[in-house]
Parts: C-alpha cells; sequence; structure tokens
C-alpha cells in the first residue's frame, strides 16, 4: 500500500502518476511538511522553503518518486520518496564537497571566539558526515530489501546460506539473473507466481534446471534486488 494519509491522497497519486499536473501539483502540496522534515533530516540541519537549496532538490526527488513508485514493489510511497529524498541530497553534498576547493589564504582563520581554526578540519567533518548519511542510506536500502525478500519468504540469512561458494558457479547465476530481469514477462511471472520460470530460463541461459533449482533463492534474490531502485546493494554484485 503507498501508505499515504487518506485515500483521496492514494488516488492523487495515481492521477498524477497517469499524467494529471494538477493532481501533482495537489499531492506535492499536501506533502510540502513531509518533503521539508525528510529534507532538514538528511541535511541535519533546519531548512527552509525556497531559502535553501536542499529543499529545492527534495522537491525535485518527490517529483521523481511519483515517477518511478511501482506499488507492486512492497515498498510504501513515502517510504520510497524519502529514501529518494535521501539520496538525492546525498548526491548533491558529495558533488558539493568534490568541487569546494579551499584557498591558500583560508588554511588558517579565527573562529567568533578569536580561536585559530583550519577550515581543512570543516572539510574532514563533511566527510564525516557524509559518510554517515551514505550508512543510513544503506541501512534503509537494507530494511527495504528485507521486506521485499519477505514477500517471497526469503530473508538476509537464506541468501547468505544460498550464496554459490564457487565464483564460477555465481557468475552463473548473476547471468541467469540479469536475464531474467531482462525479460518482462518472465519477471512478471516472478512476481506473479513468486517461483523461478524454470523450463524458459533453463532454455534461455542455457543452464541445466537442476542447477537453476539448486541456486534458486540467489538467482531469486539477485533478480528482486537488480529489478527494484537499490543502487547502493547493487554496487555489492560484480
Amino acid at each position: 500500500m503507498p501508505e499515504l494519509d487518506s485515500p483521496d491522497a492514494t488516488e492523487l497519486l495515481e492521477r498524477a502518476r497517469a499524467g494529471d499536473r494538477q493532481a501533482r501539483e495537489d499531492l506535492i502540496g499536501r506533502y510540502r511538511p513531509f518533503i521539508l522534515k525528510s529534507a532538514s533530516r538528511a541535511s541535519r540541519r533546519y531548512l527552509q522553503e525556497g531559502v535553501d537549496d536542499e529543499y529545492a532538490i527534495a522537491l525535485q526527488a518527490f517529483n521523481e518518486a511519483i515517477d518511478h513508485y511501482a506499488a507492486d514493489h512492497g515498498t510504501a510511497f513515502l517510504t520510497f520518496s524519502g529514501t529518494v529524498i535521501h539520496r538525492r541530497l546525498i548526491d548533491y553534498f558529495r558533488q558539493q564537497g568534490r568541487h569546494r576547493e579551499i584557498p591558500m589564504s583560508e588554511l588558517e582563520r579565527e573562529d567568533e571566539e578569536g580561536e585559530p581554526y583550519s577550515p581543512l578540519d570543516d572539510a574532514a567533518a563533511e566527510q564525516a558526515f557524509l559518510e554517515e548519511r551514505e550508512e543510513e542510506a544503506r541501512r534503509d536500502e537494507i530494511a527495504a530489501f528485507s521486506q521485499v525478500l519477505q514477500e517471497y519468504g526469503l530473508s538476509f540469512p537464506d541468501l547468505v546460506r544460498a550464496s554459490p561458494r564457487h565464483q564460477d558457479a555465481r557468475q552463473t547465476a548473476q547471468n541467469v539473473a540479469r536475464r531474467l530481469v531482462s525479460d518482462s514477462e518472465l519477471m512478471a511471472r516472478l512476481k506473479r507466481d513468486r517461483k523461478l520460470p524454470l523450463k524458459e530460463l533453463s532454455e534461455m541461459a542455457q543452464v541445466s534446471r537442476k542447477t537453476l533449482e539448486r541456486q534458486r533463492t540467489y538467482i531469486v534474490a539477485l533478480a528482486l534486488l537488480l529489478s527494484h531502485d537499490f543502487p547502493i546493494l547493487r554496487e555489492y554484485v560484480p
């Protein structure tokens, strides 16, 4: 379920996704406090609408969430949009840090109390902040992915136990998962039946059915990971 505050808000979301611009504006207007709160939490400071760039980025991210939300992925809309806002702001903070240069003349300055300090200390604090934000985003993705796995009767411990020990076996399973994700009809069957279309996959990937059955848990989990919006977790897949 979208996890919005009322049935008419859910209807607004559906109409906005269908191209209704007024419904989109109404939905954004209703959830401006949520957008501002999410942006402030990610930025770790109070933000003002129309003043801070972070809020504008969060607003764009909320728009993006409307366009890319899929109810059948099992994640509530507000959870999904909050994650998108968080990620886009992390990208923004990274970009700001990457392009900001500290002039030699500013390598030592005085604070409000007249004590010397170095902007390099600020840079180190900012890097620690970015790492903390990224770790939070990773935890959010793990929690969301866990919910998706539960719909298929799976869990992270299951995935760890089912992961092929040999590299060539993992590579085979990864190739099968990618082929599965690239075929919309087979993915639709996986989501509908909650099981692998073994016969079709075996023929398409030229892998024995016995191998597919042995690697079923790993292939299903990997296909779900690749077909959802989990960019941080996907980095762990070669």
